[in-house]
């Protein structure tokens, strides 16, 4: 473990064990929603970045600075991910790696991804790379982030949370 880096337990219930909530965290617009509804629920959060970033002092909030290349963060977490725990990121490899360690996956924008949708997002994000890559533009990236896919996110994530509570 780093220097930089604390451990913590969740308090609440024993009788179900609680997935862990992983905040791909550079760059990630949903960390204030994803604090409250692992306040709401007793999650432990990790929260993983390649730099520092500013986190709750709350005993079930753990910051994770990993060092190296820019996928230094992705690679630690699905190193670490567990079955039903929840994993929130933009990237869909990571997003990929995840869903096949058997965690629940979520965008910042919502989208839930599962074994049935992570192949098309990987396809489809393959693609628009290879397109980049050869110069053609299509279109001008993601709407700008603002209430509503914050909210989408936090009904998602609550969604989620219930799920593995229910056992599903």
């Amino acid at each position: 473990m780093s220097p930089l880096s604390f451990s913590v337990t969740a308090s609440g219930d024993d009788s179900a064990p609680l997935p862990t909530l992983y905040l791909d965290a550079d760059g990630c617009p949903v960390k204030e929603e994803a604090y409250r509804v692992a306040r709401r629920y007793k999650l432990d959060v990790v929260v993983v970045a390649n730099r520092m970033i500013f986190t709750p002092r709350e005993e079930n909030i753990r910051f994770q600075l990993v060092a190296g290349d820019p996928d230094a963060a992705d690679d630690w977490i699905a190193e670490h991910v567990g079955t039903d725990d929840i994993v929130v990121t933009p990237d869909i490899p990571l997003a990929y790696r995840c869903v096949h360690a058997g965690a629940r996956v979520i965008t910042p924008r919502g989208r839930v991804h599962d074994h049935e949708s992570i192949g098309s997002a990987l396809a489809q994000r393959d693609l628009m790379t290879q397109l980049r890559d050869q110069g053609i533009e299509m279109g001008g990236g993601p709407p700008p982030f603002g209430a509503k896919p914050r909210q989408r996110f936090l009904q998602r994530l609550d969604e989620v949370v219930q799920s593995i509570k229910r056992g599903g």
